[in-house]
């Protein structure tokens, strides 16, 4: 797979992609990655990339005719007017940083793992000419409910999360599908006990949802008073994954009972 990361600060990526799993893919042929500076496609002296809004109001937004001719020389091809429709190349996406976005999610990360080619869009400012967003992007990504200086953080978010679930990217494959959102398209905790559902492609007519993983624990067995679970050390595999699978249940209860609201 390929990404390709446009942002006014192409040296904010030296740190976040040479670390871990996302060096060692890029190491072992699995992800290309290219960070491309927008200010390469300016056209005055001082590589202007933003302008004041329409209407008035605070701050600066990103002009949209840059970020239209990176995207179009990333692609090799016209992203189209307003008489002339066109769009990315088959699996391909072009993806805006936005916090106007639709959320980030694991059920997207798995989506954009089956495509070959990614383009994340860095904003910054104010925000980004609404026409990059209606007629550019394939669509708008936002990873929180909190606003950002800009698209980088977020963009390195999204380029972790995907390329993790890529084949090869971390070694053990069963890693990726025993994580922290698994899914269930029975309801919440509705699976077989122990099991761990992640397809999520069918079920209930909500769809699936995604459940937090049950807590670890690792050696010693006791540290400074605090013992682990006697069940974990029993050696009884069915009582393990029972008390799992209701650690599961209290913990999406205690930190995120917004993804069990859609069930009452």
């Amino acid at each position: 797979m390929r990404f390709d990361l446009i942002t006014i600060f192409p040296e904010f990526f030296a740190g976040p992609l040479d670390y871990g799993i996302v060096r060692r893919a890029k190491e072992a042929g699995i992800v290309r990655i290219h960070v491309q500076d927008l200010r390469e496609f300016t056209k005055d002296r001082h590589r202007t990339v933003d302008d004041r809004p329409f209407g008035g109001g605070e701050g600066m937004v990103l002009k949209p005719e840059p970020l239209f001719e990176a995207v179009e020389k990333l692609l090799g091809q016209s992203m189209g007017t307003a008489t002339e429709k066109a769009a990315p190349p088959a699996e391909t996406a072009v993806v805006l940083l936005s916090a106007a976005g639709k959320l980030f999610n694991q059920a997207t990360a798995r989506r954009f793992a089956k495509l070959e080619r990614i383009v994340l869009i860095c904003g910054r400012y104010e925000g980004v000419d609404e026409r990059v967003a209606e007629h550019l992007a394939t669509e708008e990504i936002s990873v929180g409910d909190y606003v950002l200086s800009g698209g980088e953080l977020p963009a390195a978010v999204v380029l972790d999360a995907v390329t993790r679930l890529l084949p090869g990217a971390l070694g053990n494959e069963a890693s990726a599908e025993n994580e922290s959102f698994t899914v269930s398209d029975e309801g919440p905790f509705g699976h077989a006990q122990g099991q761990r559902v992640t397809s999520g492609e069918k079920g209930s007519p909500e769809g699936p949802i995604a459940v937090l993983d049950y807590p670890h624990y690792t050696r010693p067995a006791e540290f400074r008073g605090w013992n682990v679970p006697e069940v974990l050390i029993g050696g009884h595999h069915a009582e393990v994954a029972k008390w799992r699978k209701q650690q599961a249940e209290a913990k999406t209860r205690r930190n995120r009972p917004d993804l069990l609201q859609k069930f009452g």
